[in-house]
């Protein structure tokens, strides 16, 4: 049985969340759930639902990471956060994977440093899905795990982020693109120039550039980027949606007087709610560490957390850090050139 370690303490609203995704995902996806936390509260809250026979247990830890502290200074000083707990779980063979909706920054440090990276690996990567117009999903990566990279950096997270798709969205040869001011070849700084050339000349489906409005047309399904701009495309596509959708609710509740047509529209506008809905995905693998882990937005409801454990199953089952390291392997590029 797969297990999944879950910091029980890392969201905005723990461990209640936590703990109603963690049980929503023991009985569905037929996983094994090491809750790591403050015990007392994790067995209130466990207390409230019904989860008889369910194999999930409660792993002490005597510390919380919370999302003011210093990632750097969390890291160093909370050696009993939850998050580290979590994390060591998976470094002692205890758990197969990591998934915290706590902050991204203070995760990615315990991850990295905690379980280490993998052998071909020189810098780890997190990848966010992007719902597109076409009903599918993009995959952009980094979107900040670091935020100055080296051309070979690059092109690890291409591969990285070529195998995960393959895995948890099952295309079988993924389109693999490289963000940029423009699509032709010459465009771009002197990283995207260099890394397209390098791409171009590997074995994965490189098909070029592609333009921030591209994201989320459908045309690729793989998007690589630096750290840095990866974030901020991220962040503003985060502001952008929930803009849309207030005010298309603002829209709705001020113009229609007909009650059929309130209905039609409210549907409408739920489908279209639910689709770009960040708990849908479950959250953001961070490849290229050891031990499969996730991170999560920190408002993360129950759903979002039970979809963070499927993503993790599916992840491990599919043998993603293996591919990972053979992948790269083959790779004729001296690592951090």
């Amino acid at each position: 049985m797969i297990t999944i370690a879950v910091d029980a303490m890392g969201g905005d609203h723990a461990p209640r969340p936590e703990v109603e995704g963690a049980i929503a995902a023991a009985r569905e996806y037929g996983v094994r759930i090491l809750l790591a936390g403050l015990a007392p509260e994790l067995k209130r809250e466990l207390a409230k639902h019904s989860h008889r026979g369910l194999p999930i247990e409660i792993v002490p830890a005597s510390e919380v990471i919370t999302m003011r502290d210093s990632p750097s200074q969390a890291f160093r000083k909370k050696k009993d956060s939850s998050a580290h707990v979590a994390a060591k779980l998976v470094r002692g063979g205890q758990a197969d994977a990591l998934i915290s909706a706590g902050n991204t920054g203070a995760v990615m440090a315990v991850a990295r440093f905690g379980l280490g990276t993998l052998s071909s690996v020189d810098r780890p990567a997190l990848a966010a899905p992007f719902p597109t117009s076409r009903g599918g999903t993009a995959v952009l990566l980094d979107v900040g795990a670091n935020v100055d990279s080296k051309p070979a950096h690059l092109v690890q997270f291409a591969v990285m982020g070529e195998i995960y798709y393959r895995a948890i969205f099952g295309t079988r040869r993924p389109k693999v693109a490289l963000l940029s001011i423009g699509e032709e070849e010459m465009k771009g700084n002197e990283l995207t120039r260099e890394v397209h050339s390098r791409l171009k000349q590997s074995s994965l489906n490189f098909v070029g550039n592609v333009e921030g409005r591209d994201i989320f047309d459908g045309s690729v399904d793989v998007i690589v980027c630096d750290g840095f701009i990866g974030n901020i495309a991220l962040k503003i596509s985060e502001g952008v949606a929930q803009h849309i959708v207030t005010l298309l609710k603002d829209a709705l509740q001020s113009t229609l007087s007909s009650q059929v047509g309130y209905v039609l529209s409210r549907k409408a506008y739920e489908n279209f709610r639910k689709k770009i809905d960040y708990s849908e995905y479950g959250g953001a693998p961070l490849l290229g560490v050891r031990g499969v882990t996730v991170i999560g937005h920190g408002s993360s409801n129950a759903h979002a957390i039970k979809n963070a454990v499927r993503v993790a199953t599916e992840l491990v089952r599919g043998g993603v850090n293996e591919k990972i390291e053979q992948e790269l392997s083959k790779l004729p590029l001296a690592v951090g050139a």
